[in-house]
């Protein structure tokens, strides 16, 4: 990361003000003088339908007598009323136009405006914007991003691998997807490729291996950029709170996890050949929280994850691959931190990136090898809950006392991953971190959909009328019935948010429903029983499993048709 750009961008924040708020800069690192113009693009009211929004523009450049902002929206967003600008909107393009009174901005000199609009779904910030036609590059409170003038060059990272770039599409998965009825309509998706076993680095049971992936990925790059989604998921121990997803490493291999399976991919990622992808590694989903919230004296305790606390060899392991993956340049790492259902209470929140900043400390690692976090990977957490919020009360109880939010401090993915990278922040992680949300499976929509908030007769009847996630209980996680596709993978799509991933292929199971003989190392968890009633981990709620799953990982056709018909936004 350029630490010039950085430095100008924490300056910069301090004139931004609050979340919501978008900064317009160029690239380069050359200081304030290089910045032609500046763009504070604040959200400051918004409910479930509508927002107002003020804009202010600095001009850096040669002095104007009149001046023309334009920007584009990634979602639904129409601007209905404005003022001091004259506004007008084709489509997602909207131009905003200096009034007979405002046209002068002279070097340095700033004009405000603002406006209402409408929206549905995501109220993204803006991820460009041009001061008459020249482009200013937008950090969104994360990782700032190199623009049309700066894409990078090979074996240099750039603020956010996602932005400007394509982002591979696993012709493996698209296929399986095509496959079925209505499938083509995403099978062009980009999602994650696990390596979940050492022999998924060398291709098993016909499969594609690592090289055949990223030479695949060299074809679809062409002349632009492109990002490659790895999952590097085979700690020793892993999944020491479930069976699902067993792995192949007994709880003491750590030595073998480092020479057979992080040693062959960092060698095959620092070939030459590759240096002008950009490659996004998602490092040991479900470790190190499992080490927060499952261990002793909880009564969600494991003794499996009693034995990796008291062996360190998640920790150890983690920053093993923190360090090596860490060292080829142009590979970008976003350590799992989990989803709100799991760490949102109080006792989780903190702790957790304490757990990780250790881990990112150990085995040569450093802070600097983290190039953000990702949030909701394998699970179902709605990005957004629009009809409730954590602040709302019924009849003097707050939303926080319901069954459902059970004293946890968020509702909702996209508030608990904005919140999560403030405290990582706070705790000595890079202020330029990002975040990932995956958001493969978390639409909710389809006819059970609520359209408003719930009855106000209690706080659980207005949560439960009114929350999209239908899940029994957020800690349900295995082949969730009723869930749907969400947000399609995009990026910068909010303030911090790197992107919304599809790293969960979609249609792909989580566990089998039953006990199937494999020789791939995975258990059978009853949470994947449509029959299971429970556990403390969820709350002894049944589990809200799909019937006739397979092995995690396999091919699993009704999921996928859920999937399609419970999108949102729909297909």
């Amino acid at each position: 990361m350029s630490r010039t750009r950085t430095a100008l961008l924490a300056a910069l924040a301090l004139v931004a003000g609050a979340s919501g708020t978008a900064l317009a800069v160029t690239s380069g690192d050359t200081g304030v003088a290089a910045v032609p113009c500046t763009v504070d693009y604040k959200v400051q009211n918004q409910w479930d339908t509508g927002f107002t929004a003020a804009v202010t523009i600095t001009n850096n450049s040669a002095a104007k007598t009149s001046w023309s902002l334009k920007w584009s929206y990634a979602g639904n967003q129409k601007v209905t009323s404005g003022w001091n600008a004259r506004i007008s909107q084709s489509g997602t393009a909207v131009t905003a136009a200096n009034e007979s009174y405002n046209g002068t901005l002279a070097t340095g000199g700033s004009a405000s405006f603002g406006f209402q609009g409408t929206y549905s779904g995501t109220n993204a910030v803006p991820a460009t914007f041009t001061l008459d036609g020249v482009t200013c590059n937008v950090d969104g409170g994360g990782p700032t991003d190199p623009g049309p003038t700066d894409p990078g060059t090979p074996g240099t990272r750039v603020d956010n691998p996602y932005a400007g770039a394509k982002v591979y599409v696993n012709p493996e998965w698209s296929a399986n997807a095509a496959a079925e009825p209505g499938g083509s309509r995403i099978s062009n998706q980009p999602t994650g490729v696990w390596l979940d076993r050492v022999a998924a680095i060398s291709g098993a049971g016909g499969k594609m291996g690592l090289r055949a992936h990223l030479d695949e990925a060299l074809k679809q790059k062409g002349s632009g950029e492109l990002a490659v989604q790895l999952v590097i998921y085979d700690l020793p121990g892993r999944d020491c709170a479930a069976l699902a997803s067993n792995g192949e490493f007994g709880p003491t291999d750590i030595d073998k996890y480092k020479t057979q399976y992080i040693d062959p991919i960092a060698a095959i990622l620092a070939d030459s050949k590759y240096a002008s992808l950009r490659i996004v590694t998602t490092v040991e989903l479900d470790s190190l929280p499992n080490l927060v919230t499952n261990v002793s004296p909880r009564n969600t305790a494991t003794p499996n994850c009693d034995t990796m606390k008291a062996n360190g060899n998640y920790v150890k392991g983690v920053g093993y691959a923190l360090n090596k993956l860490g060292d080829v340049p142009n590979v970008y790492n976003y350590v799992d931190a989990g989803h709100h259902g799991w760490l949102g209470w109080d006792d989780n929140f903190s702790a957790t990136v304490q757990t990780i900043k250790q881990a990112a400390t150990a085995e040569g690692a450093t802070v600097s090898d983290v190039h953000g976090f990702i949030t909701n990977t394998a699970n179902y957490s709605a990005l957004k809950e629009p009809y409730f919020t954590i602040n709302d009360s019924v009849n003097g109880k707050s939303v926080r006392e319901s069954k459902w939010v059970d004293w946890n401090r968020y509702v909702d993915e996209l508030s608990y991953a904005q919140a999560f990278r403030q405290e990582a922040v706070s705790q000595g992680f890079p202020s330029g971190v990002g975040m990932l949300i995956d958001t493969s499976r978390n639409g909710w929509g389809g006819s059970a959909r609520p359209t408003g908030p719930g009855a106000m007769t209690d706080v659980n009847t207005y949560v439960d009328g009114g929350r999209i996630d239908r899940r029994l209980n957020t800690g349900n996680w295995c082949n969730q019935a009723g869930a749907g596709l969400g947000e399609r993978p995009q990026a910068s799509p909010a303030a911090g948010i790197d992107a919304y991933v599809w790293i969960k292929p979609p249609g792909e199971s989580d566990g089998a429903s039953s006990a199937i003989p494999n020789d791939e190392g995975k258990g059978f968890d009853r949470m994947c029983d449509p029959t299971y009633t429970g556990n403390p981990r969820n709350n002894n709620n049944m589990s809200g499993a799909l019937p006739n799953a397979p092995l995690s990982g396999h091919w699993f056709s009704a999921q996928f048709q859920e999937l399609m018909k419970n999108a949102n936004p729909a297909l």
